[in-house]
């Protein structure tokens, strides 16, 4: 999820301080900007508000891609 990475890189974020300040481990924070983990709706909001933004722009891309797939 390369907006997460964008977005914790703009805001000063090592992957390693964000995943404290937001309590997950460092591991799924790269994982999430990776895309090798769907983002959850609580991290998706804790994120958020550590970073600044509404939480669910971290789902935008996957509700245009989901949307392409079934029409």
């Amino acid at each position: 999820m390369e907006k997460l990475k964008e977005l914790r890189e703009e805001k000063g974020y090592t992957q390693d301080s964000l995943a404290r300040e937001v309590g997950l481990s460092k591991g799924t924070i790269s994982s999430y900007e990776q895309g090798l983990r769907g983002i959850t709706v609580p991290s998706a909001k804790k994120l958020g508000q550590v970073l600044g933004v509404e939480w669910h722009i971290f789902f935008e891309n996957e509700v245009s891609e989901t949307y392409d797939k079934v029409n």
